[in-house]
């Protein structure tokens, strides 16, 4: 087993190199989550009048920002393929599972890299307070990840279709609602500074999900890489 991962692993950091290189040269994928995100931000906080909402209600605003801002950028993912042609390449230099490794840790960069910049800004422009940082950290971290791990087979779905955007988001949805109504518990108990025991079965809740996101995923890409 583990000498047929280490390939896997060899050949996703590749096509994870491949596809940082292109989007050094356009940013195109992330330009779209960036500026999607912060016009959506700041509208949020222009509606709100600067005053601090609810934690309920920001728990879901700042989710709502995020999982909108990652189908903006995330449905690139296998769009640059088809569009240049070379999709077929990519079929023949990889196996469909090293395919998906690679795509996976490229949106997880994206995730991560917008998460960074996003949630230090939504926390200041509505006046948040965060009572378990360490908690809400795992908790965007684990959020991110399943973002990441489901859109990535969903957006080599939609690849082959011609309303790609539109058509991601609608898909994902549905898939991604348990980890959004996790990912929103756990926020809104972070930032209200409950007990731990609280918080833990949120957490349980993101890490099953991107443990099963990811599994799944492996599984059924040959399938729709292959179709």
């Amino acid at each position: 087993m583990l000498t047929r991962l280490f390939p896997w692993l060899n050949q996703g950091m590749a096509v994870l190199r491949k596809d940082l290189r292109i989007e050094f040269r356009t940013r195109y994928a992330y330009s779209a989550l960036v500026m999607f995100a912060v016009t959506t931000l700041v509208t949020v906080s222009f509606s709100v009048g600067g005053f601090a909402p609810d934690t309920d209600i920001a728990a879901a605003l700042l989710w709502i920002i995020l999982f909108f801002s990652a189908m903006a950028g995330l449905s690139r993912t296998f769009v640059h393929e088809e569009e240049t042609g070379t999709v077929i390449a990519l079929k023949l230099a990889a196996e469909p599972e090293p395919v998906y490794l690679g795509k996976y840790f490229f949106n997880v960069a994206l995730l991560f890299s917008l998460s960074i910049l996003v949630v230090p800004m939504f926390l200041v422009m509505l006046n948040l307070d965060i009572a378990m940082p360490v908690a809400f950290v795992a908790i965007v971290f684990l959020g991110s990840l399943g973002l990441a791990g489901a859109s990535t087979i969903l957006a080599a779905i939609v690849a082959k279709a011609g309303a790609k955007g539109s058509l991601l988001t609608v898909l994902a949805f549905p898939i991604l609602l348990p980890l959004l109504i996790g990912a929103i518990s756990g926020t809104r108990s972070t930032m209200s500074g409950v007990s731990m025991e609280l918080v833990t079965p949120d957490l349980g809740l993101l890490f099953f999900y991107n443990g099963i996101a990811v599994v799944a995923s492996l599984l059924l890409f040959e399938y729709v890489w292959n179709d």
